[in-house]
């Protein structure tokens, strides 16, 4: 050996001590790929002794498909690049294990590469979290990508991002068409102007919907409903809004026939008795600055027409009369049927000249019906004149209709207080 070579020789030996004091596996290489020095760590994770090592070939000690893995980035450290590779173990307990082999070259006091070092760690568990990361992902993609409704993705610019199979469909456009551009540009400036409210609220962190009526080419007008909801980052920063748009046609529709069943009286389709007590009680919260009437109409001779002619006739008369009270009095103006054949009607009112003129009015149009001689006997109070409380209201406006009954019908009288 010469003595130039001993500096060379001591400083490997300084390395190899070094190295066996890192808990990683560490192995040195030569140019042939024989392995001519690896650490304690090393010897465990081999599962072999260093005289079975030492001295063989890559390929020798665990197979040419290992080799197969590593000769790449042999060859890059050779040429005095750092790289690594990952590959799947199959030696001793770490069979089937991930680990990740980092490949550098050792470079000679010349700075020739004259060997190479490899360490290897352990990365199983984070390999199985990024494939379960890629399965979610994966799972996701195809999940929004066919799911039946239209979804999108804009950033705080309104830029939309992504768009999924059911929005194209719907809008006739390829991803290419869309991703990239304004989404105001791409649905047109009257639908963006009934949309970036929405949008506005959700870039301000409020998950908001919007529900309307569209007409579709081959479903024809659809109720359809839009939920906007924010994207927030680690930071808890908005960075864009997805939208979902999902047909809710039947369930509106259904929604609409459930509320005016309540709304509605079944026979008649003016007001219910539940919804003429909500209105009047609302009226009354503002009767000091807006006053109005409650007028109680009950038909004359009702019950005659009902017993002689049968309650198909007498509920033809009912939709008569309730038909007749609606077109008598302003859009504004409520009319409901309290029960049997008495109706309610409420309207704002100046004074008690303005109200006895309506219910002239109405009392005309209750003739007009002209079915079997039928008339009515109306009466009617004020509030806040006559009394401030729904219940008083309706029993001055019942006493006074049952004034005029006595009065000889078909009139009109106002209640009185007293």
């Amino acid at each position: 050996m010469d003595a130039k070579d001993l500096p060379v020789l001591e400083q490997l030996a300084h390395i190899e001590r070094l190295i066996d004091a890192i808990d990683l596996p560490i192995g040195r290489w030569d140019l042939e790929h024989r392995l001519v020095f690896c650490n304690q760590p090393y010897l465990s994770w081999a599962q072999r002794s260093r005289e079975d090592l030492l001295g063989r070939t890559l390929a020798e000690l665990y197979g040419d498909e290992a080799w197969e893995r590593a000769r790449a980035a042999f060859a890059e450290a050779a040429q005095g690049r750092t790289v690594n590779y990952e590959r799947r173990l199959k030696h001793g307990c770490h069979s089937g294990r991930w680990a990740r082999i980092q490949v550098l070259p050792h470079l000679d006091p010349t700075g020739r590469v004259d060997g190479i070092f490899t360490i290897a760690i352990d990365i199983h568990q984070d390999v199985l979290e990024r494939e379960a990361l890629v399965a979610a992902r994966q799972r996701l993609d195809r999940f929004t990508e066919n799911i039946p409704f239209p979804l999108t993705y804009v950033d705080r610019d309104f830029v939309l991002r992504f768009v999924n199979k059911a929005y194209v469909e719907a809008t006739g456009q390829q991803p290419k068409q869309l991703l990239g551009r304004p989404i105001g540009d791409v649905r047109g400036s009257k639908r963006w102007a009934e949309h970036q409210p929405y949008f506005a609220k959700a870039l301000a962190g409020h998950t908001v919907q919007y529900a309307r009526m569209v007409d579709l080419a081959t479903l024809g007008q659809r109720w359809m409903r839009t939920s906007y909801v924010p994207d927030f980052d680690a930071c808890g920063e908005v960075i864009g809004v997805y939208t979902v748009t999902v047909d809710v046609h039947e369930l509106t529709i259904t929604q609409q026939q459930l509320k005016r069943s309540v709304e509605r009286d079944a026979l008649t389709d003016v007001l219910s008795r539940r919804t003429m007590m909500d209105r009047i009680e609302a009226a009354l919260l503002d009767a000091a600055q807006l006053p109005v009437a409650l007028f109680f109409v009950d038909l004359d001779g009702f019950k005659a027409v009902n017993d002689r002619l049968g309650h198909r006739v007498g509920d033809e008369l009912l939709v008569a009369v309730a038909r007749a009270l609606q077109i008598s009095v302003r859009a504004e103006d409520a009319v409901g049927r309290f029960g049997g054949d008495e109706f309610l009607v409420l309207a704002p009112v100046r004074d008690t000249a303005g109200a006895h003129a309506l219910a002239l009015h109405m009392l005309a149009a209750v003739a007009g019906v002209d079915r079997h001689g039928i008339s009515a006997s109306i009466g009617y109070a004020l509030a806040p004149g006559d009394a401030q409380n729904p219940q008083r209201l309706l029993q001055l406006a019942d006493d006074a209709m049952y004034c005029a009954k006595r009065r000889g019908k078909n009139c009109v009288r106002h209640a009185s207080p007293d």
